[in-house]
């Protein structure tokens, strides 16, 4: 393989069908942008994990909606790993990249080096929200944290709220080539089972807990298809996943070749955060000058740092809260 290949492959999602089996799906590749949100954070390994893992069911999850603005993608916990927090930011124009950015809160002293990183969630909530901007109610979909991963926990969130049969299959880790420091690579592959016009499960379901299953939601030669398509992913290789010896579209080939896989255009994405100046100040306007005060360092300043990006604003405390009687600097 080429490095030409292996560069246009690298941050993209690619959208497909497997027309034998009525089954849609997207192969992603996140790589400067997955190296982007976890290098510039001192994350411990089981925390990296869990930002990688949620970053890329983020970019798949995204792709697969018509989107005009924000999807976000929220895991609290009440163990170590108290928050992992995602968005996904559409296109702002035909040809453009989507954006994603990432970043988590944990307590350090509470981590167990020895346990999985799933287990430092402890018990909470996995999080969908959806939102298509101004003049639009925003969507919100909860589904508990069980399954053994996050990725079960999407794959519950979409058999619940939209009666969907989804499956996701991930990997990630720091590659190393010649010559070059150790970069984060990730992939992944989303199946999922064509809408039907009207769903048919009501009640409680077959899975774990009275969630729904595919077998509530499907029958005969859809859960058949179904079935064999789950079969086929099983057998995927991590190195397949992350790539960048296999091209997406070989991926394809390599595990649905009598399922007739059919691409579509490649969506590019890349690292994006929204923070500014002015939304920490709109942020801070909810303050009297009493609050602020309690803010201000002894260097009389008040200072923030982006969670996302790590981006560090100064400003001047009178120009903050609803009593500012200052005027904002330009270099804030």
């Amino acid at each position: 393989m080429t490095l030409g290949s292996q560069i246009a492959w690298d941050d993209t999602v690619l959208p497909f069908q497997l027309d034998a089996s009525d089954i849609r799906g997207r192969v992603c590749r996140l790589d400067g942008v997955l190296d982007e949100i976890l290098g510039q954070h001192a994350y411990a390994p089981q925390i990296e994990a869990l930002v990688a893992e949620t970053a890329l069911l983020t970019a798949l999850i995204g792709q697969t909606i018509k989107l005009r603005w924000k999807l976000s993608l929220q895991v609290r916990g009440d163990g170590p790993a108290r928050l992992v927090a995602t968005d996904y930011y559409a296109p702002a124009a035909e040809g453009e990249p989507a954006r994603i950015r990432a970043y988590a809160s944990f307590d350090e002293e509470r981590l167990d080096p020895s346990a999985p990183a799933f287990s430092q969630i402890g018990k909470g909530y996995f999080a969908v929200l959806i939102d298509q901007g101004k003049g639009t109610t925003p969507y919100q979909g909860i589904t508990p944290i069980a399954g053994g991963s996050l990725s079960a926990c999407a794959e519950t969130y979409f058999a619940q709220s939209e009666q969907l049969p989804t499956r996701f299959a991930m990997a990630f880790g720091q590659s190393t080539a010649p010559g070059s420091a150790p970069k984060w690579r990730g992939g992944g592959v989303m199946l999922q089972h064509m809408p039907k016009a009207s769903p048919f499960a009501t009640g409680g379901g077959s899975g774990d807990g009275g969630l729904l299953d595919p077998a509530d939601v499907l029958d005969g030669d859809e859960l058949e298809n179904w079935t064999r398509a789950n079969l086929l992913l099983d057998t995927v290789e991590e190195l397949e996943l992350v790539g960048p010896s296999v091209q997406p579209t070989e991926l394809l080939v390599r595990l649905f070749h009598e399922e007739g896989p059919r691409v579509f255009d490649a969506q590019p994405v890349a690292f994006g955060c929204t923070c500014s100046a002015d939304r920490v100040r709109q942020s801070l306007s909810i303050y009297s000058a009493r609050d602020i005060g309690h803010m201000t360092t002894d260097e009389g300043i008040v200072t923030a740092d982006c969670q996302f990006c790590g981006a560090h604003y100064e400003f001047d405390p009178t120009t903050l809260g609803f009593e500012a009687t200052g005027q904002a600097r330009d270099d804030e």
